[in-house]
Formats: C-alpha cells, structure tokens, sequence
C-alpha cells in the first residue's frame, strides 16, 4: 500500500495498511477484484472491474491534492459493493503522497475518538508544534495527557491544524472506511475537518453505506457505487466459475446479487457444481445485507468447532491485536493448526482483520450467548495494558449481576469521562448498572449512565435508562434530578414543547431540597418558556409568576439569583417597576468576580435583560465577553449562541458584512456540532434570513422566513416565529411596501412577549408602517407599546426610536423636533441602522411639508449611509423619494473591496488587527494555510502587495 499507513499500538480500528504487509491483501472478489486474475475488457488494461468513471473520478482527487488543493469525497454503496476496492485504488495511485487510514468496527461505536486517534497516531510526532490549546485538546482526547475533557470543536481545530502540518511535508490522503461505524465523537471531528478544509494538500475520503447512514457528512461531495452492469456481473461470474455454467442460472444469479460483487461471490459458494449447471431456486425475502451475512453463517457451519470459536475469539476483539487474540486463544486451548479453516474469512498477520464486515458480524451473531462469554473472558484475562478494554470484556463475559465488575466498569467510565468520551461514559455506565446486584445503586449508574447518554446526543437510550432509573429506589435529591434531565432530554428535541412543565415539575421537587437548584431550575423553566410558542403549555408570564414564588434568595444572592428576580419581575410587573431589579442584575454580571462557569451558564439571561432595557453598550459588551469566553474556556460547543448575540448587534449596527460572515461561522458550527437553540437567528437560516431581510432581498427573505417558520412551528419555537416575521415587517418597509410591513409587524407583536423582536423592535416596525398604509390607530397603540418598554430603558438608543416613532404620528413643529431628536440621540450610538432610518422619514416628511431643499439633505445623508451599510432595499426607497425632489441619486462606485467574499472581508479585518495568520487561523476555524490562501486572493482582487496595504481599504 502506498504511502506512510501506521499502525498504533493502542487503537480500536482497523487500518488498511496493515492488510498489505500480511501477504492476504484486500477481499478480491468481495471487493469487485475478479479471480484468478483481473478481468481483461476489450480495449481497455486490467483494472477494477466495471468502475472505470470512479477511478477516474478518484484519479482526478489525488491530482488536485498534489498542486494543493483540498478535497473530501463520500464514496456511498451498499455492503458488498466495492467501496473498499475503490479505497485500495486510491491508495495505490497516492504515489508520492502520505496515506493514513482507518475503519469503523460496529462494535467499537461508543469508544470516543478511537477512529480519530487511529487516524493521527501516525502523525502524532507533530503534535508539539500545534498552538498550546490544541496540542492539550488531542492529548488529553488520546489519553497521552490528564487535563480537563476537551472541547469537540477545539479538537476538531486541532486535527485541522495537525493534518495542516502534516501535509506541509508532502500531500496527505486520509481514508476512512466504513464510516457509518465511527464512533460518533471521532465522526464529528473529521466531519468538521472535512468541510474546513480549503487550501491544504489534504484529501478526506470517507466510505459509507446507504444515504441515511451518517448524517455528519451531509453536504459534502458524493460519489455513489451502485452494483456492476447486467454484462460486468455476468463477466465476473465467468471468472469466477471455471466450468460451464447454465446461462439461465447465470442470469437469476447476476439478477438476485444486482451487481453486488460480494453477493455473486457468497452465492456462487453456496451451490454445488451440478447447480450451478442445472438451475436452482433463490430466496428473494431477504435485504441484500441479510443474504451475504446468512451466507457467511452458512459457511461457518460448514467448519470445525475450534475453527468456529477462534473466529469467534477475532471477532469479538476489533482491536484486532493478533498477539492478544493468540494469548486468549491459548487459554482456549486453541493452537496454530485451528486458522487453516478460517482463511476464508480472515487474515492473520501482526493484525487480525476480516475480509468483510459482514463476515465479522455473521459470527458473532452465529455464537450462543454462553459462547460469547467465554471468548470474552479468556480476552479479558488476556488484556494487561488496557484496564477499560479488560473491564469491557469482563463485563460482557459476566452473566449474573457482580458489584466487583461494576465498579470496574464505574472506573473506565471516569477515565472515559476525563478524555472527553461522553458516549463512552454511557456505556460502560449502562454496563454497570446490568451488572449492579444492589436496586439503588443499579438505580443511581442507571440515572448516571442516561445523563451521559443525554449529553453524548443520544436521546432515546438516555430515556430508556432514565426509566429504569426511575423505577428504582432512588431518594427524593436524585428523583429531582431525574426529572431535571427528563425536561433536558425533552427541551433539547423541541425546545418549546413539553420541557416548560417538566422544568417546573422538577424545580418543584428541589424547593424542599436544594433551594439553589429549585432557582437555577426556574431559570432554565424560563429559558424555555422564552423560546416556547404562546399555546404550549403554561405560558411565558404563568412561568414567571411561578418563578415569583420559589423559595427566596439567600442574604447574599447568587448571580443567578438576580438575574432569576429580574426576568420574574419584567414578565409580571410593568417595565418601569422591573427596570431597578433589571439594572442591579446586570450591573452585577457585567462588573462583579463570576466563575467562568456561571458566566457561561447564565450569559444568555443577562444578555435578554440588556436587549429589554435596549442597553445597547451593555448588549454589545455582552456579545463580545460571550465569544471571548467560549474561546478561553475552549467551550467552542457554545459558540453558535455566542455569535447569534453578536449578529444581532451586528445588524442594528449596519455591518452586513460581517454580520454574514458570522452567519457562515454559526452555520459551520451548528452542523459541526449538533447543537441547537432557539432564538432564532442560529437555526438553519436564521443568520441569513437577518442578513437577507436587511440587504432588502425580497426572494431570499420570504424562502428562508418560511422555512424558519416552518421548522419553528415544527419544534414549538415561539421566539423563531416572532423573529421571523419581525424581519419581514423590516424587508417591507425597506421597500416601501407599507401593507405587506403591517401584516408581518402585527403577527411580531402578537406572537410573544418576550424581549427583542416580539416586544421590542417589532412595535416601531407597526408604527413606520401602519402610519403609511394609513392606519393612525394601530400606529398609536403600537407606539404605547414600545412607549412601555423605552420609557423604562431610558438609553439614546431606546429614546431615540422612540421620538422617530412619535415623530410618524406627529405634525408641525412637534413632529420635526422629534425628528431632529430622534437624530441627535441615534448619532449618539453605534446604532447606524436607525440613525439611517432617522434621516430617510425625516427626510420623507419634509418633502410632504414641500421643503425639497431640506429634504434633500436628509434623503441623501440616508441613501450615503445605506449604501455603504449594504442596505439595497432602504437605499432604493432613498433613491426614490429622492428623486421625487428634483435629485438624481448618484450611484456609489463599486469598490474592489465589494468582490471580497465575507470570509475574506472578515480575514481582512483580523489582519488590520495585527492577527497572525495562525492567530487568524484559530479566530475563524481554518488552517494558516487557508488564511495564507485567502489573502492571496484578496491581495489579487485589490491589487495589493502586502497586508499593510490593507488598512488603506476602505
């Protein structure tokens, strides 16, 4: 096999590479190679036998990784197909290149980071040169260092970076067989990598089954194998059956195998020669899957008893460790004289490793459940270097509950816990609890095991163990926190459903209890009734009157206590009365000593309180501590909502942008990580609805509002609504189309109390509107409404849409000093949007008031600022009203810098900072590489020589 394939020590996985070195090589027929030698078609070199496209195909990858280029490719087939021969194909033409390979094994799934680790340990002498952060991330992942479990994202940098610096060196092809099989920590991290990677000689090469079979690599390019024509699959079966065969018989094999090259293979060995002369019937009931694993079963029948139980030894051990399986197969009382049955299946070299998958599973299927436990023990009496793999295959030779093996199984689970293995953590835990002789303490693994499960994003596991907890006697502290992660698990699915009476079910249960977690269990019954639509369940107010009647806070009250007192009081008392809690709140986390963790937990609520009391410094000081936070702490998991803050603010501020740049962040993010929220902005499209809606694209703006609104009401996101039609209201009345505004700003302000869009930012939306569709009353009590909330704020920014917004219902003098007030206060912040805004119906109404010459200069002060915010669909109305004056607009230049992408104007900006392009690299997670790639092309787009020349563009 071409390339540097290692091999390390402790792995899980199975490496392509190995196979080479053993002689056996790869499956030849099950892999779409024909026997005894390759199929020759007219005209053409012996080669993979009808997969001429795919080698081209994979050809044309190794070409682009050798001029610098990245690349990632899903090669999806069923089972049988010949994805494997394909990888081997590629292997064999990286002449020149570096290959490093692994391999899904199914039962290795909840073994956190063991496909990764497999894949890096023959890069791993790199790891001193990644950034400080990075190197602790992969070393305490591999388990070669103690520290803190690490951040999934912060690792997947750290990956990023060290297959960057390998590929320093010459290109690197990474290949991944049997992705479908990865555990599912290792599957995110390479998923990440795989969609960072840009300018890097790296390819990524992932073999999967069927299109549903690992949703983390959607969306990136894929080549299908479907089975062999009708004529390949007949040629293949020419060379595999020497003599005559029926061309009746021939036909319905080729039919029943639908060009599955293992299937023809596996069916043709299940029939004697006068069969396959003769004619036979096909079973036709089963998946193509179920037909070559039985075929496999029948063929172990065919051997001996020792055979059978050294193939059943090789397959429970997908460590494929040869020197272990012979110890174990020692204890066995098997020698060396039992493998020559078993070379069918197997190949045994410094590794064991099955020539098919299927192959392995048949077998261990095919084995009687005592069977399995006696391989399992003589593994675990046989492994001395590993106390969590001995104490899994202890734990699955023991049939009847042991205490001793549980706490064995309790102890891997917190050294899997300490390396970040969440899914790991589950399911020793699970294991543990089987195996707990004791009801409560089996009870108390069960609860520890489905948290796990929970936090290691298996839902449905994590409830069928919270069930079994449940059901034992667990004490009244940890039936609370039972029910706390019943409303986790439900509030995590959908946000806005059941987990609001959960929550306060659960707060309940500790008021008597723990009056610290009853508080902190409110807070969060609060953070969902935020998010929940107003007919699920109790409502928003209902939720904060209850919070109104929890145990109080202590003499010397908690962060959270104040934030919880605040949000209780502004949902259940007017503004002005909630305004002093709400300043006393955030002024305490804004300037006292909080832990990190707090900060973490309980930033979102200061940052509702900042957005209610329209405290835009606060709100912006908020956003920005929110993303430095997550960065230091290395809880990158967090930073889809630590960025939606920052867009928000991004948005009133005019810097499209980067607001859209902040967009393609969260988007990479979520997807990378999973992780979903509500509030809108940072589901599928939230960013890019915000970013849509104020550049005035009306098509993208009305797509992307129904598909947020759809997958809202799917999850009972009521705050996704609001948001959604808060931004149509926006995209109307910055096209001037008043009525269409009306509608959208109407269902804003009815959806949801809840501070920002709803409460907020909607009501001036509904006075703009309403009073130019005509509608002076609605305009008036949509200004009683904002009135409510900006009246209690008292900032330039609140103050100032206010008077905007009473200067629309006003006339004469009054209305023009409101107008000239509204300006003053908006200059006074970094509020561009509505300073802009300011100006555009000042500058509106002076023209019904017949002053043109005034009006001019308040139109073309708007149309200047909306132009350079990128804000097409306000400036169009500029322009228009404009001209109604008697003025031309002129239309700005296009500047080179417009051509830049919003990664590219975001690299910019960093490099203006004085960012090195590592710095830069870690800031918006790429290799230095790939920044180095950008600035080239930014320096060609603006004919620049040098990053100093970059603080020169505009």
């Amino acid at each position: 096999m071409g390339g540097d394939s290692g091999v390390l020590g402790k792995s899980s996985l199975e490496l392509l590479g190995d196979v080479g070195g053993h002689g056996g090589g790869l499956p030849t027929l099950g892999s779409v190679r024909s026997l005894p030698g390759r199929v020759h078609r007219s005209g053409t070199k012996a080669g993979l036998l009808g997969r001429q496209a795919e080698c081209e195909a994979l050809d044309r990858l190794l070409a682009a990784v050798r001029v610098g280029q990245s690349r990632a490719l899903v090669v999806r087939g069923e089972a049988g197909v010949g994805k494997t021969a394909l990888l081997e194909h590629l292997t064999q033409r990286a002449s020149g290149c570096r290959v490093v390979c692994a391999a899904g094994v199914q039962s290795e799934m909840e073994v956190a980071f063991a496909a990764l680790h497999s894949l890096c340990a023959p890069m791993l002498d790199l790891l001193d040169g990644l950034p400080g952060p990075q190197r602790d991330a992969l070393g305490t992942a591999f388990g070669l260092r103690a520290g803190p479990a690490p951040d999934r994202l912060l690792l997947g940098l750290a990956v990023l970076s060290l297959l960057a610096a390998a590929a320093d060196e010459r290109p690197l092809v990474c290949v991944i067989d049997d992705a479908q099989w990865l555990d599912h920590a290792s599957a995110q991290v390479l998923a990440f990598v795989a969609r960072r990677l840009v300018a890097e000689s790296v390819a990524c090469v992932f073999a999967v089954r069927g299109a549903d079979e690992m949703e983390q690599l959607s969306g990136l390019p894929v080549m299908d194998v479907a089975g062999l024509s009708a004529g390949d699959a007949r040629a293949l079966l020419r060379s595999m059956v020497p003599g005559p065969l029926d061309e009746q018989v021939r036909d319905r094999l080729a039919a029943e195998a639908r060009g599955n090259p293992l299937a023809l293979l596996e069916l043709v060995r299940e029939f004697t020669r006068p069969e396959l002369a003769g004619g036979f019937g096909l079973p036709t009931a089963q998946t193509l899957s179920g037909r070559i694993e039985n075929a496999f079963r029948r063929q172990l029948e065919r051997m001996p008893a020792h055979t059978r139980r050294l193939l059943l030894l090789a397959a429970a051990d997908p460590l494929g460790d040869a020197a272990l399986v012979w110890r174990a197969a020692a204890r066995l009382g098997l020698g060396m004289a039992v493998i020559g049955a078993a070379n069918d299946m197997i190949v045994i070299g410094v590794r064991v490793r099955f020539r098919h998958p299927l192959a392995r599973s048949a077998v261990y299927r095919a084995a009687l459940p005592e069977e399995r436990r006696r391989v399992h023990l003589a593994l675990a009496e046989a492994t001395d270097a590993d106390p969590d793999r001995r104490a899994w295959h202890r734990a699955h030779g023991t049939a009847q509950p042991d205490e001793e093996v549980a706490a064995e199984l309790e102890r891997s689970a917190a050294r899997a816990q300490a390396r970040g293995g969440l899914a790991a953590v589950g399911a020793f835990l699970e294991r543990a609890a089987a195996l707990t002789p004791d009801p409560q303490r089996r009870a108390e693994r069960a609860l520890a095991a489905a948290r796990a499960k929970h936090l290691a994003g298996a839902p449905e596991p994590a409830l069928v163990l919270l069930a079994s907890a449940q059901a034992g006697p667990l004490d009244e502290l940890r039936l609370a926190h039972a029910e706390l992660l019943h409303a986790e698990i439900a509030s995590a699915s959908n946000p806005g459903r059941s987990a609001v009476p959960m929550l306060l079910k659960a707060a309940g249960r500790f008021e008597p209890l723990d009056t610290g977690l009853a508080r902190d269990t409110y807070l969060q019954a609060l953070s969902a009734a935020i998010c929940a639509l107003p007919d699920e369940g109790p409502g928003l107010v209902d939720v904060a009157a209850a919070t109104r009647a929890a145990p109080p806070a202590p003499a010397t009250p908690r962060v959270a206590d104040l934030l919880l007192d605040a949000l209780g009081r502004h949902f259940t008392e007017d503004a002005r009365s909630a305004a002093p809690a709400m300043r006393r709140a955030l002024a305490f986390f804004l300037t006292e000593d909080i832990s990190a963790a707090e900060e973490s937990r309980w930033l979102w609520a200061a940052h509702i309180i900042a957005v209610a009391l329209w405290d835009d410094r606060s709100s912006r000081e908020l956003a920005d501590r929110h993303v430095r936070l997550v960065r230091d702490t290395g809880a990158l998991a967090l930073l889809p909502l630590a960025w939606c803050t920052r867009l928000i603010r991004l948005t009133f501020e005019g810097e499209l942008d980067e607001a859209a740049s902040v967009n393609e962040e969260i988007q990479t993010l979520v997807a990378a990580t999973g992780v979903r929220t509500c509030f809108g902005y940072h589901g599928p499209g939230g960013g890019a609805l915000a970013v849509a809606a104020w550049r005035g694209q009306q098509a993208e703006t009305e797509h992307l509002a129904d598909a947020l609104m759809s997958e809202a009401a799917s999850h009972g996101e009521g705050s996704t609504v609001s948001v959604s039609q808060w931004l149509r209201a926006v995209l109307h009345n910055g096209l001037g189309r008043h009525e269409e505004a009306r509608a959208a700003a109407e269902r804003a302000c009815a959806y949801h109390p809840s501070p920002g869009a709803a409460a907020h930012w909607a009501p001036a939306e509904l006075v703009e509107a309403a009073v130019y569709s005509g509608e002076r009353e609605l305009a008036a009590r949509a200004l009683e409404q904002l009135v409510a909330t900006t009246q209690a704020s008292g900032t330039d920014w609140a103050l100032g849409v206010e008077a905007r917004s009473r200067a629309l219902l006003s006339q004469g003098d009054e209305a023009e000093d409101l107008y000239r007030a509204a300006i003053d206060r908006l200059r006074r912040t970094r509020m561009r949007v509505d300073l802009a805004r300011s100006h555009l119906v000042y500058g509106e109404w002076l023209r019904r008031e017949r002053r043109r010459l005034d009006a001019r200069e308040q139109l073309r002060t708007a149309y200047e600022l909306f132009m350079a915010m990128g804000m097409d669909g306000f400036a169009g109305r500029a322009e228009r009203e404009l001209v109604a004056t008697g003025e031309m607009a002129s239309r700005r230049t296009v500047e080179t810098v417009d051509q830049l992408t919003p990664q590219e104007k975001q690299i910019v900006r960093l490099a203006r900072q004085g960012m090195t392009n590592k710095e830069i690299a870690a800031h918006v997670y790429v290799s230095p590489r790939t920044v180095e790639y950008h600035l080239r092309k930014v320096f060609a787009k603006l004919g620049i020589t040098s990053r100093n020349q970059l603080q020169g563009i505009a």
